[in-house]
């Protein structure tokens, strides 16, 4: 009769080790009562880059890659797109449950509450180069908020989690268009609470000389999707960020900062700006074949294209891209638009592409889309950034909470040198080895 156990026979030592499994796990704790020697090291998983390890229990967000499908708290992200608003899905993301109308009328009224930003925050924001990076200027002002909310390091206490939640999931968006007006040269728009929460962000971005900012409905709802649909995707790299800086006790504004300084990156919220480029570097409708032929050969991975959790859809780009038909329809479409229409219907029209995992994911109508409302390309890691806030704080609330929980503490593979003898600077001898030959990578 099948048991819930893995059994492991250790070729090194004849041994035979039986480990449970639970949820399709097995504790690394238990693999390292696997010794070759009883004085010796237990064994350890190589696992670079945590494909392959759990590294929580979390109820927040499920991803299910073969079923291509993507839930927060057990609701269908298709779902929560058609028919709610981003800071609903943020209170679901947080609280754990859908509000109630009252429930939600005091959760916004507590977003709100907190959109402004200290003066002294505005005033070290105008510090910065006026050709900073928009993701720098965000991750460097989120982390100097530690020290304007000293309170926050109490993360013990619930109630001091909910004011950082709602004070981080105010100003962001903030944070953010002050980032961009910063790289434009214009001055700062501070919120407008009478706005949605998309609204006041598209106020901040855009507003000039109006005495009032009244968002393009069809806009402000497409970029409310957009929020939705980047809420959360439960353990990825800046959320693994989270859950490292967080495991120390950290206050959440450094935690924040990490999990930003994560998503930086052009591998992970940097893909949709590294999408633009592809479709720059293309050029032309013609020659997309070519493109499509070297990716084939070289089977290299290419931003919008594919996905390393999702096997045959994106169900985030099944959502997107309707509301993209409709924004392209109410503004007028993106010059770089035919070339990534194209590599649709080519990808469409050969299921082959499908069997090898490329497909176009929701990076790739992302960026088109961000494009076509007139956000800079410098800006899309912003706004990948702006609604997993809302992910962040409710997976960092969930490990604070955790008793199980202590400061991450991971193992390696040592390579390097054997133990050797310290020789005085004036007594070693150059081996003819030039800087360039050394052993570090540095």
């Amino acid at each position: 009769m099948p048991r819930d156990t893995l059994t492991i026979i250790d070729d090194r030592t004849g041994r035979e080790y039986v480990v449970p499994v639970e949820d399709n796990a097995v504790r690394a704790a238990d693999l390292a009562a696997i010794r070759e020697r009883p004085d010796g090291p237990g064994l350890l998983s190589y696992d670079p880059d945590l494909h392959h390890t759990a590294i929580c229990r979390s109820r927040v967000c499920h991803v299910d890659g073969e079923g291509g499908t993507l839930h927060y708290r057990g609701y269908p992200v298709e779902d929560l797109a058609a028919g709610g608003t981003f800071l609903e899905t943020a209170y679901l993301i947080v609280k754990g449950e859908l509000p109630t109308v009252e429930r939600q009328r005091v959760w916004e009224h507590n977003i709100k509450h907190h959109t402004m930003l200290h003066e002294n925050v505005r005033k070290a924001m105008q510090g910065f180069r006026y050709d900073a990076p928009p993701m720098s200027i965000l991750l460097g002002t989120i982390s100097i908020l530690s020290a304007f909310y000293p309170d926050a390091r109490n993360v013990e206490d619930i109630e001091c989690r909910r004011i950082q939640t709602r004070r981080l999931i105010g100003k962001v968006p903030t944070i953010a268009a002050f980032a961009h007006r910063q790289s434009c040269g214009l001055p700062y728009v501070y919120p407008d609470n009478d706005l949605s929460y998309a609204g006041n962000f598209l106020s901040m971005m855009f507003k000039m000389t109006e005495l009032e900012f009244r968002p393009n409905p069809v806009i402000e709802r497409a970029l409310d999707v957009l929020f939705i649909l980047y809420a959360d995707l439960a353990q990825n790299c800046a959320t693994a960020a989270v859950r490292v800086a967080g495991s120390s006790n950290a206050d959440p504004y450094a935690v924040v900062a990490a999990a930003a300084a994560a998503m930086s990156g052009p591998g992970h919220g940097g893909r949709s700006e590294q999408v633009m480029r592809m479709l720059r570097e293309i050029g032309t409708v013609d020659r997309v074949p070519a493109f499509l032929r070297g990716l084939s050969e070289v089977h290299r991975f290419v931003p919008g294209l594919g996905h390393r959790l999702y096997r045959r859809r994106d169900p985030r780009a099944d959502v997107l891209r309707p509301v993209a038909d409709a924004v392209y329809a109410e503004v007028g479409e993106p010059e770089l638009l035919p070339i990534a229409r194209e590599i649709e219907r080519v990808l469409a029209d050969d299921e082959t592409w499908l069997e090898a995992g490329i497909f176009p994911n929701v990076d790739f109508h992302a960026a088109l889309v961000f494009d076509a409302m007139g956000i800079p390309a410098p800006m899309f890691p912003v706004l990948h950034a702006i609604p997993r806030v809302v992910s962040w704080m409710a997976q960092w609330a969930e490990l604070v909470t955790d008793p199980a929980h202590s400061a991450v503490l991971s193992r390696q593979v040592y390579e390097g040198e054997p133990p050797r003898r310290y020789v005085p600077i004036e007594d070693r001898v150059s081996e003819g080895a030039d800087e360039t030959e050394l052993r570090s990578p540095l």
